[in-house]
């Protein structure tokens, strides 16, 4: 009989209990797959993002160049609008914008889909007179960020007053003969190195779990094992049916884990970033990565099941009595302090080393966690110890036995909170608070020809609420910078933005108000992409304190059932249970909390510190309620075993 044979006849011959412990890691190696694949869909989906933003960048043509290419910055009724003004040399056949059937002809106006509706929905004198051209055609995908930015592509002549122009985000005409494919914003690239760093904050809590699946039920697992050597087999026969068994339950969980993403991907491409929700198609990975996922994570539980065999191959006489396992060393900790201090002594040197600083602040990072999973059993059984002298009840008493005589199976029921601890410490400090609006006046500058400040001058007084007025004028190389200064009115200030169009198309207006927006939303976005990974490692903490939880129940069904059998009330069982995970929980979780709270103060963005503590303690709280409550799941399966354990001779 081959591996997998045995490997299948084991899983259907394990009784209901057996099948339950299969479907608890099937459970937990879903879960795993799906959240890793939100994790690596994330990179993939801003990669998109930032390719879809390339062709907004001129790239200078190298020889001959087809055609000319201004990309320009506008505001409209308080949002960001990008306009692209093309205009076609005669040199040769001109490149197809991006989300288009064709180069656009002068007069010619594409627009995005919102911004087509918000034409429609303005006066003209706020927003359509500015482009002084009817929409001619609606802006693919391709073209656009996400579905509600507000792009315009508009065709111009090549003596157009335009082509002239000198905005104020420091654009200029350039001559192309293709559009940049290499040149994502500055902005993306920003992105890009958040989710780099979301991505370890992910998956490293999400490999810790998919490795704690193998060890489900592992006394379960254990003693049969244990008997299969007792009876004569060898530690390769041993080792081959583990990985068997382990590789054929977390395949049938990656499968369940990858249909599941599919699933709720609608849902996860309802996260606004960067002002939008995402296209659906940009959180599905490429076929490779999907293909990587499901096959490393089988991978993953098939690895961890072999390194927890090393007890039944060594000694399986002594699995079968269930002898306690030695002691966990106190060296794991110099693990951690070496990490830490190692991050914390480069968190000032990361941004001077470039990429390469970023990779080895990622490597450190995942470091850190790993590190605290290996401290993790060893502070639990220390706990144990502690609590086991301490105790003058009952409860206290078989809880620090429980956690001295298996450390690693009470770790894995808090490693998941324990963990999220870290990353809330870590992220919170990082988030950044809002800079605000002003609330009744701002100031406004133009980028104008020298020769049009009359004409911009004369629409502040026609145009901008009583009030408004030219605070300064400042000329370079025959353009002026005009600064105006206004009572806040966004319907008056659209208005003039559009009257200055008008006056000198190319030149937008742009306000105090306008460049804080810019930043707000990145600030927005940090918030956002900090509550998603707290809430994923909440969710890894729930689910992990669930699925550990009744399968501690399964692997001590027998004690249990000895337990009750002699006397012990449920209530006390139930007590202890409790305190296993409370106390842990308590030690572990605030122990990782102040670690990543410390590994962040090199990157705090300072702010209001208050807001942040409040946000962190909310998080916290529902985290640990939340663990608390999945660990009560198991409670009716521990009664469950106790109803049914019948007596034994001995």
């Amino acid at each position: 009989m081959n591996a997998v044979t045995l490997a299948w006849t084991l899983l259907r011959g394990g009784g209901r209990k057996g099948m339950l412990g299969s479907v608890l890691t099937l459970a937990a190696v879903g879960v795993t797959t799906t959240l890793l694949m939100f994790a690596v869909a994330g990179n993939f989906a801003f990669a998109d993002r930032a390719e879809r933003t390339a062709w907004r960048t001129p790239v200078p043509a190298g020889q001959v160049e087809t055609a000319r290419q201004l990309s320009v910055l506008d505001m409209v009724d308080g949002r960001p609008m990008t306009v692209v003004y093309l205009t076609a040399t005669g040199s040769g056949a001109p490149p197809v914008p991006p989300g288009m059937d064709g180069f656009p002809a002068p007069g010619e106006l594409w627009a995005s889909p919102e911004l087509a509706a918000l034409l429609e929905r303005l006066p003209a004198d706020q927003l359509a007179d500015r482009f002084d051209a009817p929409v001619t055609g609606e802006l693919g995908d391709a073209a656009l960020v996400h579905g509600n930015e507000l792009v315009a592509v508009v065709g111009v002549a090549s003596d157009s007053p335009v082509l002239s122009a000198r905005p104020l985000d420091g654009e200029t005409v350039v001559g192309i003969s293709e559009f940049g494919t290499d040149a994502a914003s500055e902005t993306y690239r920003l992105y890009q190195s958040f989710m780099a760093v979301a991505t370890v904050l992910m998956v490293v809590p999400l490999l810790v779990f998919g490795g704690a699946a193998a060890r489900l039920t592992v006394a379960r697992r254990d003693q049969r094992l244990a008997s299969l050597r007792l009876v004569g087999a060898t530690p390769g026969q041993v080792v081959r049916v583990t990985v068997a068994e382990a590789i054929l339950t977390a395949l049938v969980g990656a499968v369940a884990g990858a249909i599941l993403y599919t699933a709720v991907m609608p849902l996860l491409a309802r996260i606004p970033i960067d002002g939008g929700p995402w296209f659906v198609a940009d959180l599905w990975p490429p076929l490779w990565a999907t293909g990587a996922v499901i096959v490393a994570v089988p991978l993953l539980v098939g690895l961890s099941a072999v390194v927890g065999l090393r007890r039944v191959v060594i000694s399986p006489l002594g699995v079968a009595r269930r002898q306690t396992p030695p002691g966990i060393r106190a060296a794991r900790l110099l693990v951690l302090v070496a990490f830490v201090g190692a991050f914390l002594f480069m968190s000032s040197r990361f941004l001077g080393m470039g990429a390469l600083g970023s990779l080895l602040m990622l490597v450190l990072l995942a470091g850190v966690f790993g590190a605290i999973n290996l401290v993790g059993p060893w502070v639990v059984s220390l706990l144990g110890r502690v609590t086991a002298l301490a105790a003058r009840r009952p409860a206290p008493l078989l809880a620090g036995r429980r956690l001295v005589d298996d450390p690693r199976s009470a770790w894995r029921t808090v490693a998941g909170i324990a963990l999220t601890g870290f990353v809330a410490g870590f992220t919170v400090l990082l988030s950044p608070q809002l800079t605000g609006y002003a609330e009744d006046r701002t100031l406004l500058t133009v980028s104008v020809p020298t020769t049009q400040v009359e004409a911009v001058t004369a629409s502040v007084a026609t145009v901008l609420p009583d009030g408004a007025k030219v605070t300064g004028t400042n000329e370079v190389e025959g353009v002026s910078l005009v600064d105006v200064e206004t009572p806040v009115d966004s319907a008056a200030i659209d208005r003039f933005r559009t009257e200055v169009a008008q006056i000198a198309p190319g030149s937008p207006t742009m306000g105090t108000d306008d460049w804080v927006r810019f930043d707000d939303q990145l600030f927005t976005d940090v918030k956002t992409g900090v509550l998603v990974v707290l809430c994923v490692s909440i969710l890894i903490a729930m689910v992990s304190a669930a699925v550990s939880g009744a399968s501690s129940v399964l692997d001590r069904r027998q004690v249990y059932g000895l337990l009750h059998l002699s006397g012990t009330p449920m209530k006390v069982l139930n007590s202890a249970r409790r305190m296993e995970t409370l106390l842990p929980l308590a030690v572990m979780g605030g122990g990782s909390l102040a670690c990543g709270m410390l590994m962040a103060m090199p990157f705090s963005s300072g702010g209001e510190i208050a807001g942040n503590l409040a946000l962190l303690f909310t998080v916290v709280g529902f985290g640990v309620v939340g663990v608390v409550g999945a660990s009560a799941v198991s409670r009716p399966l521990l009664a469950s075993v106790m109803r049914n354990t019948p007596p034994r001779p001995d």
